[in-house]
């Protein structure tokens, strides 16, 4: 990181006057900093939360809005699906994991359907319908939507059933979760004050956070927080030095982001001794269309496949870069094709289309040989409904027929027409680890004993994840456990 250490804390002694007094300070708001502003403020605590963009929303607001939820809620039971949290706890553990953890995990599932109840309770609108095919994000406003529980190997772990909740609107919604949180924090009285970037912790004599630092207009000011300090200010997937150092794998890829995931918070946590878990983990979303995935298949630069086509696309995303290098593509048949509703397809178009799979593997340059026998192995299988291999569901199996067509991932979610002569390399990407927490928030030490005076939430943290991701698991981790530490961090007595 860099020389001069910026992140480095204030003592309180050199405070000659503190300019805001509070008894919680949240930095950050997007839906955990709002989420834990509203619980302290309605806890009784006076809240100020500080934002450095001119208005609250962060990366969530930008977000699919998916909030991973289940246990038997309203909608899950309108649309016929029995669920328990334990089954939802049985596939979090698998699909987030290895090393997901159990703690978070449990009391997540556990408290799922009262979670469901707190976003209704501050106006999120779920409408009681399912969204039934593979897909990023659905183009309708249904409720429901898989995420990967009904594909193999989680159908052999746990019960299935759909449990990513979407707000009520078409395509993207995660603006929509965001005004209704923000609205409910006004309503409860807390003090939101935008363009403040925080650059400094402010610790006391016995090493506890008692306050920040932060700059409004070029001007500093100091902000004292008599119970805590809660952190809730993204990932670092906009710092190259923190990916270079931790994640060099995710360096050199599209970010998921707003752009103001630089990691500053964990940083700012780190040098008042907190610990970090899984720093090197990392989402990632692919260039691809998962209808058609599933419809086909997609191989790598052998020409073999290497992960079932209907299992949730960020698993797919997060084997395709680890393992493959993203030197993969999506091979998919006129029919294949043509059953991807057009609205669902984005645009994308083959980039080359053959008659045979030595055609096509000379086009995209991959052995012959290897599509050849991978396009034969798979449809003597498909022809009866197995996949012996990756165990993808019989709904999608069907023979492929020519004339064959390749899609590079590289070129992303866009029309060749489109494209131009630029390449990415067709992920798009966030992290996953952070700071290392309680299920209450806590920010804990290298020895996992509390750091007084300071909490975190979100994506500043390592919520459930360790290697793996679902969709759903940001918006609700971070809702859920940015209550408790707002809750937390308002009970606190120094």
């Amino acid at each position: 990181m860099s020389t001069d250490r910026t992140e480095m804390p204030r003592a309180a002694s050199d405070v000659g006057r503190w300019d805001v007094e509070t008894d919680v300070l949240v930095v950050g708001y997007g839906c955990a900093g709002a989420s834990a502003a509203f619980e302290a403020a309605r806890a009784g605590a006076e809240v100020v939360v500080l934002e450095r963009a001119s208005a609250g929303g962060g990366s969530s607001a930008l977000a699919g809005g998916e909030i991973y939820l289940g246990g038997g809620t309203s909608v899950q039971r309108a649309c016929g699906f029995d669920d328990d949290a334990e089954e939802m706890a049985k596939f979090l553990m698998a699909a987030l994991g290895p090393d997901a953890d159990r703690a978070k995990v449990t009391l997540y599932a556990e408290q799922s359907v009262s979670h469901f109840e707190w976003l209704v309770e501050r106006g999120v609108p779920f409408k009681p319908s399912l969204w039934d095919s593979p897909t990023w994000v659905p183009p309708t406003d249904d409720g429901l939507m898989w995420m990967g529980e009904n594909s193999w190997p989680f159908t052999e772990i746990a019960t299935p059933a759909p449990r990513g909740h979407r707000p009520t609107s078409n395509d993207f919604g995660g603006w929509l979760l965001m005004e209704r949180l923000t609205t409910a924090v006004a309503a409860v009285g807390a003090d939101v004050r935008c363009d403040s970037y925080v650059t400094n912790l402010v610790v006391g004599p016995g090493g506890e956070v008692v306050g920040a630092v932060a700059r409004r207009y070029g001007t500093e000011y100091t902000v004292r927080a008599r119970r805590g300090v809660v952190l809730t200010t993204g990932g670092f997937v906009d710092n190259e030095e923190m990916l270079a150092l931790h994640a060099p794998q995710l360096v050199g890829h599209d970010k998921n982001s707003d752009g103001s995931d630089d990691g500053r918070g964990i940083l700012m946590a780190q040098a008042v001794g907190a610990a970090v878990k899984h720093m090197s983990a990392g989402q990632i979303g692919i260039s691809l269309i998962p209808g058609m995935i599933a419809r086909g298949m997609i191989v790598n630069g052998q020409g073999q496949r290497f992960v079932n086509e209907d299992t949730y696309p960020g698993l797919v995303g997060q084997a395709a870069l680890y393992r493959q290098g993203m030197d993969v593509w999506v091979i998919v048949d006129e029919q294949g094709y043509d059953d991807v509703p057009e609205p669902e397809r984005w645009g994308v178009r083959p980039h080359h289309v053959a008659g045979t799979p030595e055609e096509l593997a000379d086009l995209i340059g991959i052995p012959p040989s290897g599509l050849r026998t991978t396009i034969d192995l798979y449809n003597e299988h498909a022809a009866r409904g197995e996949d012996p291999f990756f165990r993808k569901s019989a709904r999608w199996l069907r023979p492929l027929t020519p004339p064959f067509a390749a899609i590079d991932v590289r070129m992303g979610l866009r029309p060749p027409s489109e494209a131009g002569s630029g390449r990415s390399s067709g992920a798009s990407v966030f992290t996953l680890g952070g700071l290392h927490t309680t299920v209450d928030g806590e920010v804990l030490d290298l020895d996992a004993r509390p750091v007084p005076g300071l909490f975190a939430a979100g994506r500043a943290t390592s919520g459930l994840h360790s290697w793996g991701y679902i969709s759903g698991t940001s918006l609700g981790d971070g809702t859920f456990f940015g209550r408790r530490a707002g809750l937390a961090a308002a009970r606190t007595i120094h």
